[in-house]
């Protein structure tokens, strides 16, 4: 399956005009590559009690989950603002690590469009993960 990050990105980035973050404005959007060359994407959802906010990349997997995909080739997160784009939070890292090899690839962008898109692996975002 040949990766194409840059449709990937855009994925997420149109993914993140739904997030629903009225506390904290930060929108994030996710979208993960199956490995039948389908794109399931996911947004941040917020609520009041702040802990069980569910993250984009999360919702991305459970909505692939139900979907039936259960292998997947890469991830883009689109999230933050120019210069400074964000990574998986840590809960989000050991939940990919379930689901994702640590040679995935990860692709992350800041939100405006024509930010620059980072590269790495579900590895090196989670060295020394576990998963059974």
């Amino acid at each position: 399956m040949q990766i194409q990050p840059q449709a990937l990105v855009d994925a997420a980035r149109a993914a993140a005009q739904n997030a629903l973050a009225p506390y904290s404005k930060f929108r994030v959007g996710a979208a993960l590559l199956a490995a039948d060359g389908g794109v399931v994407t996911g947004f941040n959802i917020e609520i009041a009690s702040y802990g069980l906010t569910l993250c984009a990349e999360r919702a991305a997997m459970v909505h692939a989950l139900c979907r039936g995909h259960r292998k997947f080739d890469a991830l883009a997160l689109c999230a933050g603002v120019a210069g400074n784009p964000a990574t998986p939070c840590g809960a989000c890292r050991q939940f990919l690590a379930e689901f994702c090899a640590p040679e995935t690839p990860v692709f992350y962008s800041a939100l405006p469009e024509g930010s620059p898109i980072l590269q790495t692996t579900l590895g090196e975002l989670l060295p020394n993960g576990f998963a059974m």
